[in-house]
C-alpha cells in the first residue's frame, strides 16, 4: 500500500513523499511554510490523482523520464522520480492514479 510520509527540512519547511509499497519513492511535493499546507497538499494529490489528465509526462534535458501531477489551478503538487523508460514512467503513473486517493499519511515530524 502506498503511503505519503510528512518530513521537515532543515530549513524549519515541510514536505512529503509518495512512497510505494517497496519504500521506493514515487512523487516528492514542494516545500511548505507550515505543516498544515504540506496536509493540504497531500489532500490535493489524493483529489487529482485520480483524474490522468492532471498527469504530465516529462523528459529531463539527459534523456530521463518523469512525470508531474497538477491541481486544477495548473500548479505542480507532485513531481515524480526519474525513469529510464517510458514503460516504468507509466507504471508509475498508474500506481498514483489508482493508489494515492487511498494512501495513509504518516507524519514523521516532531511537531
Amino acid at each position: 500500500m502506498e503511503k505519503f510520509e510528512i518530513t521537515k527540512r532543515e530549513d524549519a519547511s515541510f514536505m512529503f513523499n509518495l512512497k510505494a509499497s517497496n519504500g521506493l519513492i514515487i512523487m516528492t511535493s514542494q516545500d511548505y511554510i507550515t505543516k498544515e499546507a504540506c496536509q493540504n497538499g497531500i489532500e490535493s494529490v489524493k483529489t487529482n490523482s485520480v483524474d490522468k489528465k492532471m498527469f504530465k509526462q516529462e523528459t529531463a534535458s539527459d534523456g530521463r523520464l518523469y512525470f508531474n501531477l497538477s491541481s486544477a489551478n495548473s500548479q505542480i503538487i507532485g513531481t515524480s522520480q526519474m525513469y529510464t523508460s517510458k514503460q516504468s514512467r507509466d507504471q508509475g503513473i498508474d500506481s498514483v492514479n489508482k493508489n494515492a486517493h487511498k494512501a495513509e499519511v504518516i507524519d514523521l515530524t516532531s511537531n
